[in-house]
């Protein structure tokens, strides 16, 4: 029996067979001409036939999908046939082109021209990328690129998954994800989170692992075993069995002594704030707004940006709404705000800080927070993302209160914010922690990278130090300002228990995890919670606090979590 180790990110046990994701399509080499046994003719009519192939099967695939994955998959479908795409890639092909290097060069000049056209017609320029590697990929006779499509379950294996491949990933197909790159909190790890799907990232050589072998995946241990044991077997059962005692959340985070842990969810539109609300979410703890901002050009106005935001508001009568203004920049450029030319965008100018380079979006987008607040019945507070020092916590405070927003507060990402919370906090109403970027830069990994994994995990001691840091920040000279967690820590039971202990005042979560973090917050006292923080924070490593914590919580051992 052979074993693969990675990070887990997302609990549960199963046994099903592998199916590996497609390696990404390569560009044809530059120059790459015609084969000298090959007409012209021969070469336009491979083309277009390995084209309407592509066509059949996006259109077979769309014919089965539903919801967003449909329309993605029926756009691209039409792509595939696009007269302007074959008809460039005719003229290159006539001129001596290979067919792939012909398809690659007419994809990308077809792609530009959407992208300038703007509004709908830009947001086709990426079908196009995705057709093209299609067509070469059906002209070398190689898989294509994106989820597999079988007729039965499975668990997919890559190197990592990107944003676009998850438009056409089926939860009722995808048993379990496993990737060799990625770390805790890559999209990888977000996206199963969210779909509640077990998922194991980092698992340097599952790559290797051949099409239809059966596997068992433990997405709580971080474990992928080549042909799975009657123990594992029997795991997997059991895990199928209590899945079912996990799925609903009844609305009251709390421990077994009655200490009030309220469990809110993180979204990013309206959708997932009513599939939030529907899995019993006592408010919104991260409310996202790059929704509206991503993929264009040019800032959506204020009415289209209330429009949207009240859309959640709307969710959640009566209950809090913690709405991030703009976090752009990073691994979220937008061109009318950003810089894409900066040599280390991490530590560059996003979330906040853009306002120092371009003023007017910050504002404005106070201004549309407003009146979709006081168009609605939800206790709005908002929090700005990106918070260095206490002055710039407090000009923020003032920009809120110009726009008629009441309840101020900043997310705690940066350390610095975490070692001088008495101060910031004098400024504001509130602060969130905000786990996944105050990992990153504390350890100083960065979060997508696998090699790093190890490092990037909120279970280090020292990122934890800065938690209890910011709690008792907000307690000094009488503050008692409400302290939350909304990164992606808080969607781990042990860890949510750990961060209850420490004194944060609610935690935030990908709605699908609320149920689980629920359960397991119940078995323990407030002071058995403060025991494992103190436990935690004493051990030398993150492998060593998390593996004594959980040693102290059987209940996540019975829960297969």
């Amino acid at each position: 029996m052979q074993n693969f180790q990675g990070v887990g990110v997302s609990p549960g046990r199963i046994v099903g067979l592998v199916r590996q994701m497609p390696k990404p399509v390569s560009e044809p080499p530059s120059g790459e001409r015609l084969a000298a046994d090959a007409s012209p003719e021969d070469a336009v009519a491979r083309l277009k036939a390995a084209a309407q192939t592509v066509h059949d099967e996006l259109k077979r695939r769309a014919d089965t999908a539903t919801g967003d994955g449909k329309a993605v998959l029926e756009a691209t479908a039409l792509m595939a046939k696009d007269t302007m795409l074959l008809k460039s890639a005719t003229k290159l092909i006539n001129a001596g082109s290979s067919p792939e290097r012909a398809i690659w060069e007419a994809g990308a000049s077809v792609s530009e021209m959407l992208h300038n056209l703007g509004g709908y017609m830009a947001e086709r320029a990426t079908d196009v990328l995705d057709v093209r590697a299609r067509i070469v990929a059906e002209l070398r006779g190689v898989p294509a690129p994106g989820i597999p499509s079988s007729d039965t379950p499975f668990i997919l294996v890559a190197e990592d998954l990107a944003p676009a491949d998850t438009a056409t990933l089926d939860p009722s197909k995808v048993l379990a994800l496993v990737t060799s790159g990625g770390g805790p909190q890559s999209h990888t790890a977000i996206i199963a989170r969210s779909l509640g799907l077990p998922a194991v990232v980092a698992a340097h050589g599952v790559d290797d692992i051949a099409d239809g072998t059966e596997v068992y995946v433990d997405g709580a241990a971080g474990s992928v075993a080549l042909d799975p044991s009657p123990e594992h077997r029997a795991s997997a059962t059991a895990w199928a069995e209590t899945s079912a005692t996990l799925a609903s959340f009844d609305g009251n985070g709390t421990t077994a002594d009655g200490h009030l842990v309220p469990l809110l969810a993180n979204v990013g539109g309206a959708k997932d704030a009513v599939a939030a609300a529907g899995l019993g979410a006592q408010g919104v703890g991260l409310f996202r707004t790059e929704f509206c901002f991503l993929e264009r050009d040019t800032e959506p106005s204020v009415d289209e940006q209330a429009a949207a935001y009240k859309a959640v508001f709307d969710a959640f009568p009566g209950k809090k709404v913690v709405l991030r203004t703009l976090d752009a920049g990073a691994d979220k450029p937008l061109p009318f705000l950003t810089d894409a030319t900066e040599p280390n965008p991490a530590l560059g100018v996003r979330g906040y800080r853009t306002d120092f380079t371009t003023p007017g979006v910050l504002e404005r987008q106070l201004q549309a927070i407003a009146q979709a607040a006081s168009e609605s019945e939800a206790d709005v507070w908002v929090m700005a993302p990106m918070i260095s020092t206490a002055a710039e916590a407090g000009r923020f405070a003032s920009l809120c209160a110009a726009a008629g927003l009441q309840t101020p507060g900043v997310m705690v990402e940066v350390p610095s914010a975490a070692l001088t919370a008495a101060s910031v906090l004098r400024e504001v109403s509130f602060a969130s922690l905000g786990t996944n970027d105050l990992t990153q830069y504390a350890m100083a990994a960065d979060r997508q990278l696998g090699p790093l994994a190890e490092l990037n995990t909120p279970w280090q001691p020292a990122v934890l130090r800065l938690v209890q840091l910011t709690v008792e920040g907000s307690v000094q000279e009488g503050h008692n300002k409400p302290i939350g967690v909304c990164g992606e820590a808080a969607a781990d039971p042990a860890l949510a228990v750990v961060l209850a202990g420490l004194g944060v005042s609610t935690l935030s979560m990908t709605a699908r995890s609320l149920a689980a973090v629920g359960t397991v917050l119940k078995t323990v006292t407030l002071e058995q919670a403060q025991e494992l923080a103190r436990l935690a924070l004493s051990a030398p490593s993150a492998a060593e606090a998390r593996e004594w914590v959980r040693a102290k919580l059987p209940v996540l051992e019975e829960l297969g979590l």
